[in-house]
């Protein structure tokens, strides 16, 4: 399976305009205009959605420009391919771990979840020794507990089992 560069760039686009569109409503909805003392309140969201939606129009400019000059096939006789099956197969190893983290810290807390996928990451899919990966999963879990929850005393979502143990 192979997806083309065009076709990436195309639908990210998209997407990214429809954040930049919707960072323009929720703006409009605060004001964007200025009162006497200064700019209200969705005067830079707005800016910066508009920005945003000038960039991803560029960007389908862009991508109709090279596909206008080059043809439908590219100057090399091929589509240009941003992915294909083993280089898909690869970012899944990576990506799906990370939903699976998103779903087991809504469920676990997020320490437990981000332990998780650390230690996937470094065990099974990079392939470091059980010791370094075990270590190196403690520190960062910790490191991200000693910031967040005491020095910039933000808590952060511990699940049961931090609960369970008096972590809250």
């Amino acid at each position: 399976m192979n997806i083309s560069r065009n076709a990436m760039e195309v639908a990210t686009a998209l997407v990214t305009a429809l954040a930049g569109a919707a960072v323009c409503y929720g703006a409009m909805e605060n004001g964007i205009g200025w009162t006497e003392s200064g700019p209200k309140p969705g005067y830079f969201p707005f800016a910066i959605g508009c920005l945003i939606l000038i960039g991803s129009t560029a960007t389908l400019g862009q991508v109709a420009w090279k596909s206008l000059a080059a043809g439908p096939a590219g100057e090399s006789g091929h589509a240009d391919s941003f992915i294909n099956g083993p280089g898909l197969r690869t970012l899944a190893a990576f990506f799906l771990p990370i939903v699976a983290m998103t779903a087991i810290s809504a469920w676990l807390g997020l320490y437990i979840g981000m332990a998780l996928y650390i230690f996937y990451a470094m065990y099974f899919a990079a392939g470091f020794r059980l010791y370094s990966s075990l270590l190196t999963t403690v520190i960062v879990v910790a490191a991200n507990f000693i910031v967040f929850e005491k020095l910039f005393m933000v808590p952060l979502l511990k699940g049961p089992i931090l609960e369970y143990f008096g972590i809250y």
